[in-house]
């Protein structure tokens, strides 16, 4: 059995890594979107899609498996209503992530591109980035909101599964 205090540790790391890099990609992906030059947006989406693979998807990865050990360490159930709430809104962010990582790298692309023709910045680029932009308020919310389900562990109704 995992020391609860490293499993603790391990669990708030991984949560502030998804919080953090989330965070860091917005803004870096939104300073280079800002200067319209598609060979800065190209440079630093290239960046922001390795930042994603390396730190976020490992995150995504580690943060149930650290989350289920805590609280079977901890002995809660995993029916609470406050991890039942946190696991879906843990959902919820990877059905808006998965598509952001894909339009991070189709808009690397097309700025790379653009760079290499010397040609604007196409059309769908734009859309690609205003969807992407919008698709980060929903799941940083999500993330935030699990935070605060971690922290306070609000009483909510408990669900059994199975029966």
């Amino acid at each position: 059995m995992m020391d609860y205090f490293l499993l603790k540790y391990l669990h708030i790391l991984g949560a502030t890594v998804l919080l953090g890099t989330g965070a860091g990609i917005a803004f870096f992906m939104v300073a280079a979107h800002r200067t319209g030059s598609a060979a800065t947006i190209a440079a630093v989406a290239r960046i922001v899609v390795l930042a994603d693979f390396i730190f976020t998807a490992t995150a995504v990865v580690l943060q149930p498996i650290s989350g289920a050990l805590l609280a079977w360490n901890a002995g809660y159930s995993l029916g609470e209503g406050w991890i039942v709430l946190s696991i879906l809104l843990y959902l919820l962010t990877g059905a808006f992530w998965l598509p952001v990582v894909w339009m991070q790298m189709r808009m690397r692309d097309l700025a790379a591109a653009a760079s290499s023709t010397g040609l604007p910045l196409p059309a769908a680029y734009h859309r690609l980035f205003w969807t992407w932009f919008a698709f980060g308020f929903p799941a940083f919310t999500a993330v935030a909101s699990i935070f605060w389900l971690m922290i306070t562990r609000p009483s909510l109704p408990t669900f059994t599964f199975g029966g």
